[in-house]
């Protein structure tokens, strides 16, 4: 069921509501996560056209091929991994007891227990899949659940509203739809979890609300995901599989290579690697090229030519990436074609902010212990890709430095693995989901001890004697 506009006092309702349900329910069996999960599924399967559709309306275009990987294909991957995994998750996990309780009969375990009612606010620029996908964890753990889509792309927050109205309660999911100011008070929420994935600028105010009611949280950011490209690395393999990445939904994700350092005698090689590839993804153009994804809007369209402008006004070097030469003013969307800016300074905007765009800026360096001074030098990123085939520089590279995953010989791969915790470090994130990683984070793992029934203690108990000093006299030592 789901909720339009909403209202503070409607959205406690429901969250009153889920939460009386988790305590009349108790703890859901293993068929009854299984189920939440199938029926999600279901919901993929059966709406995949009208996903497909209405991701590409809020876009003005969006790759219908591209939505059925990341958004529908993607998905029920995550959720069929955790169905067949659920069962061996719940389990308690046992624990060593200390010497000589253990003999006696002690025991200790972890018993993995629903968190309770979990919020999930989920951005627009994978709209399903970043509302599916923690499902997967979310429903694993045995959790009910409160969604607030993202505003921007509001065909489809729609769609999903309607699709989780058909086979789920109110006291099950729950889809909050409306804009910002609705967004504020859905943060301020007192859940038992959220997870957030957007922007790091809107995450400290999700932050700070959620801090009122201390909310854990999980938070799934971005910023700028570095490429450093070994002497050793395939010129060609690598561009084509950068620019793949850069160019999937036009940039406008998380984990996007945000920009690349190549080495200083190879810069001339990528930019021409990068050209071709371009050239093999899209030979008929970008214009009006199915493929190839619009801008989100007109904001972000402003906000990315503004990258490029201010690139060219600060001495950079701007190539276009156009391989029919279509002029891009006079278009129904806002198709961004891709672009490199070469040699960017650091006061250029476009390497301040997280790009979200077709846009790539490429450094050079000459020792690659520069590239990864310079990686170190800003926030720790969501995403850290290397190019190359020399183990030894491999290693010094993902040593020295912290990002939240590491894909080496591509770029955003390792989130699809659902092995994997998926997540960031600083200000790109922190926690983490994703199969086993995603239940154990929706989860609450609670301690259990159980006692001897040896009265082998009573020694430590008063009046204190011989035998209670001996023991302690035998702990305190080196």
């Amino acid at each position: 069921m789901a909720l339009e506009g909403g209202g503070a006092h409607a959205m406690d309702d429901i969250l009153r509501a889920q939460k009386a349900a988790n305590l009349r329910d108790g703890a859901p069996s293993v068929a009854q996560r299984i189920d939440w999960i199938d029926r999600c599924i279901g919901l993929l399967v059966d709406h995949q056209a009208e996903i497909e559709e209405a991701i590409s309306q809020d876009f003005g275009h969006r790759s219908k091929d591209a939505t059925r990987f990341t958004d529908v294909a993607s998905s029920i991957g995550a959720l069929k991994h955790a169905k067949k995994h659920v069962a061996k998750w719940m389990r308690a996990e046992k624990r060593k007891v200390e010497f000589p309780l253990g003999l006696l009969g002690s025991r200790a375990e972890l018993q993995y227990q629903p968190k309770g009612v979990v919020g999930v606010i989920s951005p627009w620029n994978f709209p399903v899949n970043l509302t599916f996908g923690p499902l997967a964890g979310i429903f694993a753990a045995g959790n009910r659940v409160m969604i607030k889509p993202s505003e921007f792309t509001e065909a489809t927050s729609e769609l999903m509203k309607s699709m989780f109205a058909k086979v789920f309660s109110e006291e099950e999911v729950a889809v909050i739809t409306g804009g910002p100011e609705v967004g504020a008070q859905f943060s301020a929420l007192p859940f038992d979890h959220l997870i957030f994935t957007g922007a790091t600028s809107v995450a400290r105010h999700v932050m700070r609300a959620a801090a009122d009611n201390l909310v854990p949280l999980t938070l799934e950011l971005g910023g700028k995901s570095p490429v450093i490209l070994g002497r050793s690395a395939n010129m060609d393999k690598a561009a084509a599989r950068i620019m793949a990445g850069k160019t999937l939904n036009a940039g406008q994700i998380c984990l996007a290579p945000d920009y690349a350092i190549v080495p200083e005698e190879q810069a001339g090689a990528f930019v021409s690697a990068a050209t071709a590839a371009v050239e093999t993804m899209y030979p008929s153009g970008l214009k009006d090229n199915d493929d190839y994804t619009s801008i989100v809007n007109q904001r972000h369209y402003d906000r990315l030519m503004g990258y490029l402008d201010d690139a060219r006004a600060k001495g950079a070097d701007v190539i276009e990436l156009n391989p029919k030469g279509e002029q891009f003013e006079q278009q129904p969307h806002h198709k961004i074609a891709p672009h490199l800016v070469l040699n960017p300074s650091d006061d250029m905007t476009v390497m301040q902010d997280e790009i979200f765009g077709p846009i790539l800026p490429v450094k050079t360096y000459t020792e690659t212990r520069e590239a990864v001074a310079y990686v170190n030098a800003h926030d720790r990123p969501l995403g850290l890709y290397y190019f190359g085939e020399d183990a030894g520089e491999k290693d010094m590279v993902l040593n020295a430095t912290t990002s939240g995953g590491v894909t080496v010989n591509d770029v955003i791969f390792h989130v699809g693995q659902e092995d994997l915790p998926f997540g960031g470090v600083g200000p790109s994130g922190m926690g983490s989901y994703h199969g086993w990683e995603g239940f154990r984070e929706f989860s609450h793992a609670k301690s259990v001890y159980t006692q001897t029934g040896n009265e082998i203690l009573a020694m430590f108990r008063p009046p204190y004697g011989d035998k209670f000093r001996k023991q302690i006299a035998g702990r305190v030592k080196r």
